[in-house]
C-alpha cells in the first residue's frame, strides 16, 4: 500500500502527542521547564551529529571536512528566498488558524509549539528518502523507523510545550505525502551527493531549532527552508 509509511508516521506523532499531553498535565512547571531544556539539548545534538556525519571524513588517518561552499551558498540563497516568501509568517498564520479551529485560543504557546515541532520532524533526509521509497516500491520501513523517533520527540515536546506540537502531524502528512505521490519524478534527483547535501543543510536547521529552544533565540528557521532545495540543486552544478 503506497502512502502507508506516511500514515504510520502521522500515527506515531499523534500517539506521541497524546502521551505527552497525559504526561505533561501531571507535571509541575519546574519539571516542564527542565523537560524543555532536555528536549532542546537533544535536538541540538541531533543536528550536530547529522552535520558531523556529512562534513567530516577520515582519509589516511586524517580528519578532513567538506561541503563548506555548498553550505554557505545554500543558506545564503535559500534564506533570501525564504525571507522574500516569508514562510515562517505563513506557518504561524496556519498555526493560528489551527489554534482557533481546535478551540485552543487560551493556549499562548500553541503556535510556537506547532511551528517548532513541525520543523523538527519535517526537516531531514530521512523524511525525503522514506517517502520516495514508499512511493516507488511501497517500502515503508524508513518511515516506520522515523515514526518511532518522532513519537518520542513529539511526546517530550508536547509534555513541555503543549498540544500545539501534536498538530505537526499535518505538515508531515502534506510534505511526505506529496513526495510519495511525486516519487517517480523526484527519485532521479536524489543522488548520493544530493542526499548528502540535503542531510547536511537539514541537520544545521535542526540545530537552529534546538538553539531557539535552549537560548530563546529568534532564528527564523522556516525562512531557511528553500536552502534544502538549493542544496539538492548544488549537487548538479559542474563544480
Amino acid at each position: 500500500m503506497f502512502g502507508l509509511g506516511t500514515i504510520i508516521n502521522v500515527g506515531g506523532i499523534l500517539a506521541g502527542g497524546i502521551f505527552g499531553m497525559l504526561f505533561g498535565n501531571r507535571l509541575e512547571k519546574r519539571f516542564q521547564d527542565t523537560l524543555m531544556v532536555a528536549t532542546a539539548v537533544c535536538v541540538l545534538f541531533l543536528g550536530i551529529s547529522g552535520v558531523l556525519q556529512e562534513m567530516m571524513t577520515v582519509a589516511d588517518g586524517k580528519l578532513s571536512s567538506g561541503g563548506t561552499m555548498m553550505m554557505i551558498g545554500s543558506f545564503a540563497i535559500g534564506s533570501l528566498i525564504g525571507e522574500w516568501m516569508n514562510i515562517e509568517h505563513h506557518m504561524e498564520r496556519f498555526g493560528e488558524w489551527l489554534k482557533i479551529k481546535t478551540g485552543s485560543t487560551g493556549d499562548a504557546g500553541f503556535v510556537d509549539g506547532f511551528v517548532t515541532a513541525s520543523l523538527t520532524v519535517c526537516i531531514g533526509a530521512m523524511a525525503v528518502v522514506g517517502a520516495i521509497q514508499d512511493g516507488i516500491s511501497g517500502d515503508y520501513s524508513t518511515l516506520a523507523a522515523k515514526a518511532v523517533l518522532d513519537l518520542i520527540i513529539i511526546m517530550i515536546m508536547t509534555a513541555s510545550m503543549g498540544k500545539g506540537c501534536i498538530f505537526s502531524a499535518v505538515p508531515v502528512a502534506l510534505f511526505q505525502g506529496s513526495i510519495t505521490l511525486l516519487a517517480r519524478f523526484i527519485e532521479p534527483m536524489m543522488t548520493a551527493a544530493a542526499l548528502s547535501n540535503l542531510s547536511l543543510v537539514g541537520s544545521i536547521m535542526i540545530f537552529c531549532v534546538g538553539a531557539n529552544l535552549l537560548w530563546n533565540l529568534k532564528i527564523r528557521v522556516a525562512n531557511m527552508l528553500p536552502a534544502l532545495i538549493i542544496a539538492v540543486a548544488w549537487a548538479f552544478l559542474p563544480l
